[in-house]
């Protein structure tokens, strides 16, 4: 049995630790004094691991190139903290989204050693409002449930993107909620009041808050509205160009579940230059990735980035420790990932307490090489 030792944050609370690990990859026990976050932050703090539901690449690799390119990215994430993910498709045609799904179904049976655990798939695409595509290739359609089963035939998906004011969504939303997938609202042109009915039907999320979707205004709230009001939860990148410093104030006020995600290409962990994301190529350069033209196209963002963000927002490390693992666990329904408790799966990330900056990263126990 492994033994960590520094201050570990509980679901009740920080405690001096240390963390025993298991021989079964899962946590054995947690012991210490309790402590208060001033006090757990003198030294090396124990933490969730990351859990990144919004990831298309990393390390050079895409979701939509099939092969080993999941095993690429789960290994690129994992040395950043982040020990489960889920891997994300892009808008593109029905085959090439059925090939993509084929070949990173061996990773979600699997964990690739060294990697983050593969959680399995955010299907972001096709179904999504070809009005607000942001940088997805322009294959969006309409989609039925029949469809999306076929495609989780091919591998596990746990979390759809839907625009839901497109013909027959909102029917669609009802009948996957009942199937017991998770259905976040984005990419879409939706009004405040088809926001407000989707999250009715059974949407319980907002698929990159802000980004892609449409705005708030005082007269026509729009779908950014909705969230604002109504949402439990909601995708949030924070890489510092994606969504402006204020208005992520204004999403921590206003929506008690928002987690953190990267939207990571494959630039994520790589130097400037070109990469591919899904049919695209996208340039990353000044802390950004983008289409030729310009627009926003994921980032390379990786979540121990996020953690620090949240921190330099003044958030205390706990809470930016429920942003960045937590939630997203609780929002795909694990009570065993996103926290340091007895049977929980042993994914856990050691940040320096008073910057955040990551020191030691294990999976289901591993520990990974950084």
């Amino acid at each position: 049995m492994s033994t960590l030792p520094g201050a570990a944050l509980t679901p009740t609370g920080w405690r001096s630790g240390p963390v025993h690990l298991g021989a079964d990859g899962r946590i054995a026990a947690v012991e210490g004094t309790p402590l208060t976050e001033a006090q757990a932050r003198q030294g090396p703090c124990l933490l969730p691991g990351f859990v990144d539901l919004h990831v298309h690449g990393g390390g050079g690799a895409d979701t939509m190139e099939g092969g080993d390119a999941v095993a690429t990215l789960a290994r690129t994430h994992a040395r950043h903290g982040t020990t489960a993910l889920l891997a994300t498709t892009m808008t593109a045609p029905r085959g090439e989204i059925e090939a993509a799904l084929r070949a990173l179904a061996p990773h979600v049976a699997t964990r690739p050693r060294g990697g983050a655990r593969v959680l399995g798939v955010h299907l972001e695409g096709p179904y999504i409002n070809r009005e607000r595509l942001g940088a997805q290739p322009d294959f969006a359609t309409t989609a039925t449930l029949a469809d999306v089963l076929a495609l989780h035939a091919l591998a596990p998906i746990r979390l759809v993107t839907i625009a839901p004011e497109l013909p027959g969504h909102l029917e669609l939303i009802v009948a996957l909620r009942g199937r017991g997938f998770v259905v976040q609202i984005g990419h879409s042109a939706a009004r405040y009041e088809d926001g407000v009915a989707a999250l009715a039907a059974g949407a319980t999320g907002f698929t990159h808050l802000f980004n892609a979707m449409t705005g708030l205004h005082h007269r026509e709230p729009g779908l950014a509205g909705a969230a604002l009001a109504h949402a439990e939860r909601a995708e949030l990148i924070a890489d510092g160009q994606h969504v402006h410093e204020g208005a992520i104030r204004v999403a921590l006020r206003c929506i008690p579940g928002v987690y953190c995600v990267t939207d990571a290409t494959a630039a994520a962990g790589m130097p400037d230059g070109e990469y591919r994301l899904g049919r695209h190529t996208v340039l990353h350069c000044l802390g950004a990735v983008r289409l030729p033209d310009g627009t926003l196209a994921g980032s390379a963002l990786t979540m121990d980035r996020a953690l620090q963000r949240l921190l330099a927002l003044g958030l205390p490390l706990a809470e930016a420790s429920a942003r960045t693992a937590t939630f997203a666990a609780q929002h795909l329904g694990l009570a065993d990932r996103g926290v340091l408790a007895p049977g929980a799966w042993a994914d856990v990330v050691q940040v320096d307490g008073a910057t955040g900056a990551l020191q030691r990263v294990w999976v289901e126990g591993e520990a990974i090489e950084r």
